[in-house]
C-alpha cells in the first residue's frame, strides 16, 4: 500500500495530474453507477428507486449530466484553477461526462433508443472517452519511453506513427482495434496493415477495382469477424445489458417504418413535382410558340371587318365543292403552280377521303 501511495504522489500529485485523474475516476464511476441503475430499473427490482418522473415527465440522466458539466466547467474558471477547488470541479466534470455520454445515442438519433441496437453507440462513445482521458493522464505511450528520459524526438515520432496507424485502422472499420491501439501502439499498426472490412470507407475507396482483395476481405469477414462480433456483443451485453428484441408488430417498429416511408414518399413527391413543373413549362412554351406563329402567318384578307376575315366567295365555293363530292379545286398562282391553302406549322390536319 505504501508503494502504491508513493507512486501516486510521484506520478499524479507531483506531476499536477490529480484533477485529470479525478476526472477519469468520476467518468468511470458515474458510467458504472448509471448502468447499474438502469438495469435495476429495467428488471423492476422493488428495493431500487425508479425513474425520476416529476409530474409524469421522465427526466433522463443526461439532464443531470449537463448540470454537472456546467458546474464543473464554470467552477474551474470561477476558482482560477487553484487547488483544492480544481480537484473537486474536475471530479464533477468527469461525473457529467459519464452521464451525458451514456445517452450519446439518444442525442445522436433524437429518439429514445437506449435499449435498442442503436443504443450501443453510447457504449462506444464512453469507451472512447475513457481511453482518450487515460491517454492524456499517462502523457506518454504505454510500453514505450518513460518520462524524464532524453528521447523526446523518438517519443514524438512514435506518437505520430501510432496516431496515423490508429486513423487508418478506424477507416478500415476496425473500431476496437483502433481505439485500443491508442494505448497499445503495436495493436494499431497490425490493424493498419491487415485487410479492411468490406463495409468500411477504406474498402469503398481502395477495393472497388481490386476484385481479389475484396473477395479476400469478404471471406475473412465471414470467418473471423463474425466470431469477433459475437464476442463484442457478449461483452456489451455484460456491460450495458442486452437490447430489446423488437418484433415486427411492435409500435416502435411501426414508428421506424413510418419514418422511412415518409422520407421515401417525400423524395418521390418532390421528384413528381419537379417532373410536373417541367411538363407544364414545356406546354406553356408550345402554347406561346403557337400563338406567335399564328400571329406571324395571319394575313389580312378582302372583306375583313375589324381585322376578322369574313366568308369570301372562294371559301364558299370550296365548301360547296366538298359537299357535292367533287375534288377540291385549288387556285393557280401567277407562276402557274397550284396554290394550296396555308396550314399552321404546329397543327396537323387530317386528309378527308372523298368518295366519288
Amino acid at each position: 500500500m505504501s508503494t502504491l501511495l508513493d507512486s501516486y504522489r510521484e506520478h499524479i500529485v507531483n506531476a499536477q495530474k490529480q484533477p485529470l485523474f479525478l476526472l477519469l475516476i468520476g467518468f468511470i464511476t458515474s458510467f458504472v453507477f448509471i448502468r447499474f441503475s438502469v438495469r435495476m430499473i429495467r428488471a423492476q427490482v422493488r428495493w431500487w428507486p425508479g425513474n425520476v418522473t416529476p409530474g409524469g415527465l421522465h427526466i433522463h440522466h443526461m439532464v443531470f449530466g449537463l448540470g454537472f458539466l456546467l458546474v464543473g466547467g464554470m467552477g474551474v474558471f470561477a476558482a482560477y484553477g487553484t487547488p483544492p477547488w480544481i480537484d473537486w470541479f474536475g471530479l464533477l466534470f468527469g461525473i457529467g461526462c459519464g452521464l451525458v455520454l451514456d445517452e450519446f445515442a439518444l442525442i445522436l438519433h433524437l429518439d429514445d433508443v437506449y435499449w435498442s441496437e442503436q443504443g450501443r453507440k453510447s457504449v462506444d462513445a464512453v469507451i472512447f472517452g475513457i481511453l482518450f482521458t487515460a491517454l492524456l493522464l499517462i502523457g506518454y505511450v504505454p510500453f514505450g519511453p518513460l518520462p524524464g528520459e532524453d528521447t523526446r524526438w523518438g517519443l514524438i515520432s512514435v506518437i505520430s506513427v501510432n496516431a496515423l496507424a490508429s486513423v487508418i485502422t478506424l477507416l478500415k472499420g476496425k473500431v476496437w482495434t483502433g481505439l485500443l491501439g491508442i494505448m497499445v501502439p503495436g495493436l494499431s499498426w497490425i490493424g493498419a496493415i491487415r485487410l479492411a472490412r468490406p463495409s468500411s470507407p477504406w474498402a469503398r475507396w481502395r477495393y472497388a477495382t481490386r476484385s481479389r482483395r475484396r473477395a479476400r476481405a469478404l471471406r475473412r469477414e465471414r470467418l473471423l469477424h463474425r466470431r469477433a462480433d459475437r464476442a463484442r456483443t457478449w461483452l456489451f451485453d455484460l456491460i450495458a445489458g442486452a437490447p430489446d428484441k423488437v418484433p415486427a408488430n411492435h409500435p416502435a417498429a411501426h414508428r421506424v417504418a413510418e419514418r422511412m416511408a415518409a422520407r421515401a414518399s417525400a423524395h418521390l413527391d418532390a421528384h413528381a413535382a419537379r417532373a410536373l413543373a417541367r411538363r407544364q413549362a414545356r406546354l406553356a412554351d408550345r402554347r406561346s410558340a403557337a400563338v406567335a406563329g399564328a400571329a406571324a402567318h395571319q394575313q389580312p384578307v378582302e372583306g375583313a371587318v375589324g381585322g376578322v376575315p369574313s366568308r369570301s366567295a372562294g371559301a364558299q365555293q370550296r365548301r360547296r365543292t366538298v359537299r357535292a363530292g367533287r375534288n377540291r379545286a385549288y387556285g393557280v398562282g401567277p407562276s402557274g403552280a397550284e396554290r394550296r391553302p396555308e396550314r399552321h406549322p404546329h397543327v396537323r390536319t387530317r386528309t378527308r377521303r372523298i368518295r366519288r
